[in-house]
């Protein structure tokens, strides 16, 4: 007889938030059954009270309060009216897309440069032509490149870098025609891959071999 008034959790209602437990879904679906108006206000409270001794330190929190509240109207399915201290959740306003983040980036067709490297372009912009403008104009397309093949993880040509340079500049920096060469690549990568490999295994064989050694 016990074993045919057993329950079991696939057989019953889906929880809305299970972090709350089954306990406090059905005093909410109770309450949402509640004719009188007034009554639901004081059982609602009464939800929200426990909601909040979970996390006894946040429960006074005017933020945390009102996620309890909008907690408690997406247990009931937005189906609880009562009377409640800020702005009712709807399930509309829930499923609404929030608006896309502006990039903060003058030029994001090349988000992978960086605005760093943007900056260092306009302070190079605003020196005079010399050799110290030139040593800094080659130690930014420098730089690019390094960006480009840490976001490409591949191969990039120099005039493809110039290029770039020259167009985030607004075509006051121009090494198309330059005959000089950017670092290479492979060494650039090389760079990053030496500076991995050590990471990994400065704990390994060197730890390994030191122990049961004499110290003097």
């Amino acid at each position: 007889m016990i074993v045919d008034n057993l329950e079991y959790n696939t057989e019953r209602e889906k929880l809305i938030i299970p972090e709350y437990g089954r306990h406090l879904q059905k005093m909410i679906n109770h309450t949402v059954a509640i004719e009188n108006k007034e009554e639901r206000n004081k059982v609602a409270k009464s939800i929200i009270a426990v909601m909040g001794n979970l996390q006894p330190h946040l429960r006074d929190v005017p933020e945390f309060q009102h996620k309890l509240w909008d907690q408690l109207f997406i247990m009931s399915d937005f189906k609880l009216d009562v009377d409640t201290p800020f702005p009712v959740l709807t399930k509309e306003k829930l499923q609404e897309r929030p608006e896309p983040l502006d990039y903060p980036q003058n030029f994001p067709k090349y988000r992978f440069y960086g605005n760093n490297i943007k900056r260092m372009i306009d302070v190079a912009n605003s020196w005079e032509d010399g050799d110290l403008k030139t040593a800094l104009t080659y130690t930014i397309a420098n730089h690019m490149k390094k960006c480009y093949l840490n976001w490409n993880k591949d191969t990039v040509e120099d005039s493809a870098i110039f290029n770039h340079l020259y167009e985030l500049s607004d075509g006051k920096i121009n090494l198309k025609g330059s005959t000089e060469d950017l670092t290479d690549s492979s060494n650039l990568l090389r760079g990053k891959k030496k500076k991995h490999t050590s990471s990994n295994t400065s704990g390994g064989k060197k730890n390994y071999r030191s122990r049961g050694k004499k110290r003097y």
